[in-house]
């Protein structure tokens, strides 16, 4: 995959949702249906904003059979429905779908989330993805090494069984704050050596976050603290967890660019949570990063905080 991410959030399809409200109401549509489970988040959003009752398909792309999942009926012959789908792809989903409803004797306009340049159909409604590669909030999943795997082994789950999205869970850890306790800023600066070398003889923490499978510890401290880092870890049981440094050439050490370096490396790993113990770091990795699950982890009152953050400008 050569062409960058487009993150799309969940709060981001709903801002643009509803600047598509007026022209959405103007069309008087008899009804909204998505198309399990892509297209189900934006036929309720449409619902909610517009009245219009949801329906939904449901599609098998091992036979490429389209069947109407709803307890409300068909709409009559000559209705004007609104067609709901993640994203306008080069497969045959949308085409097919598309298909059944208009076998129905319906008119059928289409609104998808994005449309890029491999679409095989260009939707009434979507948003422009042309150029990148568009990612939703439900696919943070599909981008780790396992599910690919498992995809692959499959045939893109047509010949095997997919285990359910969170059973791919993969988590990075920051390290001061999470594993052991962390040091003031001020102390270093104040003594350097004298706050390293504390720093090397504290003892890990009691109580650590909830995590499932953890694939590395990504921390902000610089490259050259490696050979005293590892090992503390080696001491403390954490060997042979991978170990991901900063590198100062590349980021310097403000919350920002430590952020982003953290934030870069988990999605690099292909990750789908972070958790973090400074609260100004784990806002910077959600903005860095939209559809990771970013964890505020307060280790004074071991409680966990999910942090969600996008940019505002004042008007």
């Amino acid at each position: 995959m050569n062409r960058p991410v487009l993150p799309i959030s969940y709060d981001h399809m709903d801002r643009w949702v509803a600047s598509l409200q007026p022209e959405l109401l103007q069309e008087a549509f008899t009804c909204v249906i998505g198309v399990l489970r892509g297209g189900a988040p934006l036929a309720l959003m449409v619902s909610h904003l517009t009245g219009v009752e949801p329906a939904f398909l449901r599609y098998r792309r091992a036979d490429r059979s389209v069947t109407w999942d709803s307890s409300i009926p068909i709409p009559h012959p000559g209705s004007k429905v609104l067609l709901c789908e993640d994203i306008a792809g080069s497969g045959n989903t949308l085409k097919d779908c598309l298909s059944f409803l208009q076998c129905k004797g319906l008119k059928v306009k289409i609104l998808t989330v994005g449309f890029d340049d491999l679409s095989s159909i260009r939707p009434d409604y979507g948003i422009d993805g042309r150029g990148y590669f568009l990612q939703f909030p439900w696919e943070r999943q599909a981008h780790t090494p396992a599910y690919r795997n498992n995809w692959n082994d499959t045939g893109g789950g047509r010949t095997g069984r997919m285990a359910q999205d969170h059973e791919y869970d993969v988590y990075a850890i920051d390290l001061d704050g999470i594993l052991l306790p962390d040091i003031p800023l001020q102390h270093y600066a104040a003594d350097l050596r004298a706050t390293l070398e504390k720093r090397d003889q504290l003892k890990p923490l009691k109580k650590l976050p909830p995590f499932g499978q953890v694939k590395a510890i990504i921390t902000g401290r610089p490259e050259m603290d490696r050979e005293r880092t590892q090992e503390w870890l080696s001491q403390h049981g954490y060997g042979e967890t991978p170990l991901i440094m900063r590198n100062p050439r590349q980021y310097n050490d403000s919350p920002n660019e430590v952020a982003s370096h953290k934030a870069k490396a988990t999605l690099g790993l292909g990750c789908t949570h972070f958790i973090e113990s400074d609260p100004v770091q784990a806002i910077f990795i959600a903005q860095h990063a939209p559809l990771l699950r970013v964890i505020w982890w307060d280790a004074e009152s071991s409680r966990g905080r999910l942090i969600g953050a996008v940019g505002w400008e004042q008007e």
